[in-house]
């Protein structure tokens, strides 16, 4: 008997038990989640707008990765029916708010496009608010582009393939005298010191940084534990030229997910910004002896459009272009076009693709099977270097 009422006890608080976890669970998960009037803070790096709830606590109020959300700014600037990504998932030019691992804040921004806060017209008091547009519309974007990397080197085959390290000898690049890797003196990720021992064991004599400023490479230096001697040793001889470059190569278009109340969108959103500091870069090689090396923070992104540029100046078609690019997801995802076609076939088309028809400057040309060199060259034109330089510079890097 006592056993019966014990087991009748038992079952009655599980129940109960479920009753509370079920609410908890519709309370965790509400079906019109919003925030309301939040700070902003202008992130002008990659030129996004920070608002100011952290991703987990955004995350807590229901919202999920690949949500179609509303963002309202307090000045009447409207973005509707915006995917919400862990990533940088869009076309370029095209807006997302984005929860970027490591990120503080979830951030509003236009995807290597022009930078959000100016394209709103934002000031230091503007808020926004965020709400619900449709649940899940952009699910399948998220799935197949959610990809993360592990910062610990026994994850790893190899040095190279952690710090993203390897030789282009792509068309007609000699062997050797072009690198690329990810950074070799910003540890956020733990790599720094990795490519530093690469860069050391291959002479590398001049450094192209995207990422950073003179300021940020001071910044790194100062650091307790700054573990990258070589590094150092090119730096004080003036040895490196940091460009601080976002990835705005291509124009914005925000047709069809804007609503504009109060202001006019600049007809020409194109900044001449990022031509001039690749130009820059170039030149510098020029007055440098090499090997060299290009670098942003992961090797990935602002590595990939100008090492695309130089592969393609130097006589690199199509394909020679993508095998170099996607060994860098190899290397942080451990994905080839063998293993997982689909999620190799996206990433060249969503990421490649755009940087090098922004390059050929003309959406009519076939890109996989142009003579790519002649539109590298119009593109460092473009960019302010006159032939004579152009030439020098497919001198010092070619066999």
């Amino acid at each position: 008997m006592n056993a019966a009422k014990n087991l009748h006890r038992l079952m009655a608080v599980l129940v109960l038990l479920g009753i509370n976890i079920t609410v908890l669970a519709v309370c965790s998960c509400k079906s019109s989640p919003e925030v309301s009037d939040c700070g902003l803070i202008h992130e002008p790096e990659f030129g996004g707008v920070y608002i100011t709830n952290t991703i987990d606590e955004f995350n807590d109020l229901g919202f999920a990765y690949g949500d179609s959300v509303t963002v309202s700014f307090s000045n009447g600037y409207v973005l509707e029916d915006l995917p919400y990504y862990n990533g940088y998932y869009t076309q370029n030019g095209e807006p997302l708010l984005v929860a970027y691992p490591g990120y503080d804040y979830i951030k509003a921004a236009i995807n290597n496009g022009a930078d959000l806060w100016t394209v709103a017209g934002l000031k230091d008091d503007s808020t926004a608010t965020i709400t619900l547009f449709k649940r899940g519309k952009y699910a399948d974007t998220q799935d197949a582009r959610n990809l993360h990397y592990e910062d610990d080197r026994s994850q790893y085959e190899s040095d190279e393939m952690f710090a993203n390290f390897r030789s282009i000898s792509v068309g007609n690049l000699s062997e050797n005298i072009l690198f690329r890797s990810a950074s070799p003196c910003d540890n956020q990720h733990n790599r720094a010191p990795y490519v530093d021992k690469l860069i050391a064991n291959a002479g590398v004599g001049f450094i192209v940084d995207l990422a950073d400023t003179d300021e940020k490479l001071q910044g790194y230096i100062a650091k307790e534990g700054f573990d990258s001697p070589y590094f150092l040793s090119l730096y004080k001889d003036k040895k490196i030229i940091p460009l601080a470059m976002n990835m705005n190569f291509d124009s914005v278009k925000l047709g069809g997910v804007v609503k504009e109340i109060l202001i006019e969108m600049p007809l020409n959103l194109e900044s001449p910004e990022f031509r001039g500091k690749v130009a820059r870069g170039m030149t510098a090689i020029l007055e440098n002896d090499g090997p060299y090396l290009i670098h942003c923070t992961e090797g990935k992104d602002r590595t990939g459009f100008v090492c695309m540029l130089l592969e393609a100046l130097c006589g690199a078609n199509y394909s020679e272009i993508v095998d170099d690019y996607m060994i860098t997801y190899y290397n942080y995802y451990e994905f080839t076009e063998k293993s997982d076609k689909a999620k190799y076939d996206i990433i060249v088309k969503d990421v490649l693709d755009p940087m090098i028809r922004s390059m050929v400057g003309d959406s009519t040309v076939d890109i996989k099977s142009a003579d790519l060199s002649g539109y590298a060259r119009s593109y460092l034109q473009r960019s302010g270097m006159k032939n004579d330089a152009i030439n020098a510079l497919i001198e010092k890097l070619t066999k």
